[in-house]
């Protein structure tokens, strides 16, 4: 790969993860300050990303790998998306909000595949090169999140229009990317998008354990993206009633989750050789009931030390368990059914692991919700209790614990 497609590449990347990071973590806030937004309305929105998601590989295997180019299916899709987050920013009625955000994320979601499906085939290494660009991706997100934060706008409107002026710039950019054609010649079954030729995995009790701990860690990644930020803003508020609230900076500390999240990708292929999957997973799995545990009875006035903690630990959370987990399923799948079995997760944890999560976040801030005020605490300990749960059952019932090779 070329220095000229190796930085067209990257650039993408880049827009495309600010698309995103510009109001994923600040959607909940925005919704409950700016248009009065019950917990379960602010759910059911994260939950239509996740329904989107299960979707998304549906358009992409039907439809744009068969028929158009990849980069020109990213840039109207971009282009698109710009559109109807601008009819978004028009929209006061948090039940409309609902269904024109439903539109919008099935124009976002087949945007993740799309560029990691235009990277992959520019690519000649893809296991040396894809890692350096993807990178691009985090990075954005610690970018726009800090923007977000020292601009004071996250609970404003102005977030759509971040995230229009990215999409309508990787829109644009996107029809001058390296030329990606169709790449399939035969048009998938349903069957094989759903991954099932790897339902064979589930003979193993460990894979079919950790399949459904990867669903169930869902909820609780559920309630850190949709109530980690108004959850710290209040606990600053309550600490510091007669300060500027836009002085809390409360994206930009919630943008070390994503520099802690490079830090120990980085470190993880070291300890995978060193500890094995099972202990790894474990791990991450302690990692999520101590960050949750943190964010409940932290205190913005006299334990800020705690939520900092909590936030750093999203590198641990994430990479032990997720990335973890998709090496795992590599090493487990074989050549012949590897997609299907990545898609099979992918499907099962982005999709449904989220759905059930963002629902379950929403109803649940609802029941410690009165009067306006949130037991965060109570709220907090339901994710810890669902990560406990899911680390029981990997301690006593998960037993492959093989080591990468050195």
């Amino acid at each position: 790969m070329n220095l000229t497609v190796r930085i067209q590449l990257s650039v993408m990347m880049f827009l495309q993860f600010c698309v995103w990071g510009a109001w994923y973590g600040q959607l909940s806030k925005y919704l409950t300050n700016q248009l009065g937004a019950t917990g379960d309305q602010v759910g059911l929105a994260y939950a239509a990303f996740s329904i989107a998601m299960v979707v998304a590989p549906f358009f992409i295997g039907m439809l744009a790998d068969r028929y158009f180019a990849a980069q020109r299916v990213l840039g109207v899709l971009n282009l698109a998306g710009a559109a109807i987050l601008f009819w978004i920013t028009q929209i006061t009625d948090p039940g409309l909000f609902f269904w024109v955000f439903l539109l919008y994320c099935l124009t976002f979601a087949p945007t993740i595949a799309l560029t990691s499906s235009i990277a992959l085939q520019q690519m000649n290494s893809p296991e040396k090169e894809f890692p350096s660009i993807r990178l691009f991706g985090t990075l954005a997100w610690i970018f726009i999140t800090n923007v977000v934060g020292f601009l004071g706008i996250g609970d404003s409107v102005s977030l759509f229009y971040l995230s229009i002026a990215s999409a309508l710039t990787i829109g644009i950019f996107s029809f001058f990317l390296p030329d990606t054609p169709p790449s399939a010649t035969e048009k998938p079954s349903f069957a094989q998008i759903i991954g099932k030729d790897a339902f064979v995995l589930f003979k193993d009790r460990s894979f079919s354990i950790f399949f459904i701990s990867s669903i169930a860690i869902c909820i609780p990644l559920s309630f850190y993206y949709t109530w980690a930020n108004p959850s710290l803003t209040d606990s600053y508020i309550a600490a510091f009633p007669s300060a500027d609230h836009n002085s809390f900076n409360i994206e930009n500390k919630m943008s070390l989750g994503q520099v802690s999240e490079v830090f120990f990708l980085l470190i993880l292929p070291l300890l995978y050789v060193r500890l094995g999957v099972k202990k790894i997973l474990i791990i991450g799995l302690l990692a999520w009931i101590i960050r949750f545990i943190f964010f409940g009875v932290g205190d913005a006035g006299n334990s800020a030390w705690m939520f900092y903690t909590a936030i750093l630990l999203h590198g641990v959370c994430f990479d032990f368990f997720f990335v973890t987990g998709q090496i795992y399923t590599d090493n487990k799948a074989g050549s012949k059914i590897k997609s299907q079995a990545q898609g099979l997760i992918t499907l099962a944890t982005y999709g449904f692991g989220m759905f059930i999560g963002s629902v379950i976040a929403g109803k649940v801030k609802d029941m410690y919700t009165d009067a306006a005020i949130t037991n965060w605490l109570s709220v907090w300990l339901v994710p810890a209790g669902i990560a406990a749960g899911v680390l029981v059952l990997f301690v006593f019932f998960f037993n492959d614990n093989k080591r990468a090779a050195t």
